[in-house]
């Protein structure tokens, strides 16, 4: 099988080893794809590996020797899976491999919130602690999580984790999920609410659905209205779910006390012009939660895994089965 890795770089910036790969025929890796040039690199190869690069029906349909398509990531949607399909393509995905990273980075960012490290290491070197009459000094409020109630937007593999960590912290939870689960055992004071509850009710709103046209722009102005003045939204799920214009309004106004978030609605990476890059309180981080290195691993060795099963003749983590 001739494999053509289109986008590399990002799952592996050099400190993972393609080998196993390797071991399953020729590879060309990329380490990056421009959109005019996908058809040229794609043309020969029975097996596509993509992470954000775009294959559209037109592409697909001009690859006569493409047998399969394997996205290095969860979300699929950079690939026209019907017309897959219609090839009898089999596309498939890594669906698990980040869960204990992007719940880490949700906690990562709520706890830059409670205690501004940052900023304060920030102040220390630049003299100021030296400065003090006192033997402490802090410049930002600073907060507990324990008694808070953590609120979560989509309760699968991730938000579930995510509970369970706030859970620890002696935070309370509140889920919302379009597929009720029974809450887990390491959840405690636990319990389902319809999403405008959650956000009247919580001190943190972490969000975790997927992008559908139904969950699209669901956090608008309305819905943001409904959060406490001293709550905090979190995403590190999909940039499409927020409207940016009205979380950065609703911060600037002082209606919610901060955002953070791993993703922006508009297109990776975002428009200078973005109203969060210059909002209040809103942290910002480069779309990394899924990228600890144990996660990466994770997700090429199931990557590679998903190309060995199709090359056996059982293909697994289809996103597309036949119909």
């Amino acid at each position: 099988m001739k494999i053509v890795v289109l986008d590399g770089y990002t799952l592996n910036p050099g400190d993972l080893s393609w080998k196993p790969l390797e071991a399953l025929g020729p590879v060309t890796v990329y380490d990056r794809t421009g959109r005019e040039e996908i058809l040229s690199r794609s043309l020969h190869a029975e097996v596509l590996l993509t992470n954000k690069t775009p294959l559209s029906a037109h592409i697909i349909g001009r690859l006569p020797e493409l047998r399969y398509i394997g996205v290095l990531a969860t979300g699929y949607n950079v690939v026209d899976v019907d017309a897959a399909r219609e090839h009898a393509i089999p596309v498939t995905n890594v669906p698990t491999y980040g869960t204990v990273a992007v719940a880490q980075m949700v906690f990562a960012h709520l706890l830059e919130h409670c205690h501004h490290v940052q900023r304060h290491s920030d102040a220390v070197h630049a003299g100021k602690w030296n400065k003090q009459p006192d033997f402490c000094f802090w410049d930002y409020p600073l907060a507990e999580l324990a008694g808070k109630v953590m609120g979560i937007v989509g309760f699968g593999r991730i938000g579930r984790q995510v509970g369970i960590l706030a859970s620890a912290f002696g935070m309370s939870v509140r889920a919302n999920d379009a597929v009720r689960f029974d809450p887990p055992v390491e959840v405690a004071d636990f319990d389902w609410m319809e999403i405008d509850k959650i956000f009247a009710v919580s001190d943190v709103v972490s969000l975790h659905c997927p992008l559908l046209p139904e969950t699209e722009g669901i956090v608008d102005a309305r819905l943001l209205s409904r959060m406490k003045p001293t709550a905090i939204l979190i995403n590190a799920s999909r940039g499409g779910l927020v409207v940016d214009a009205d979380l950065a309004d609703a911060l600037n106004e002082g209606r919610i006390a901060g955002a953070s978030l791993d993703v922006v609605s508009t297109v990776e990476p975002p428009d200078p012009l973005n109203p969060l890059l210059t909002a209040k309180n809103c942290l910002v981080t480069p779309h990394i939660a899924w990228a600890a290195k144990e996660a990466r691993e994770r997700l090429l060795r199931t990557a590679v895994e998903n190309v060995r099963a199709f090359a056996r003749g059982m293909p697994q983590n289809v996103v597309n089965p036949p119909a």
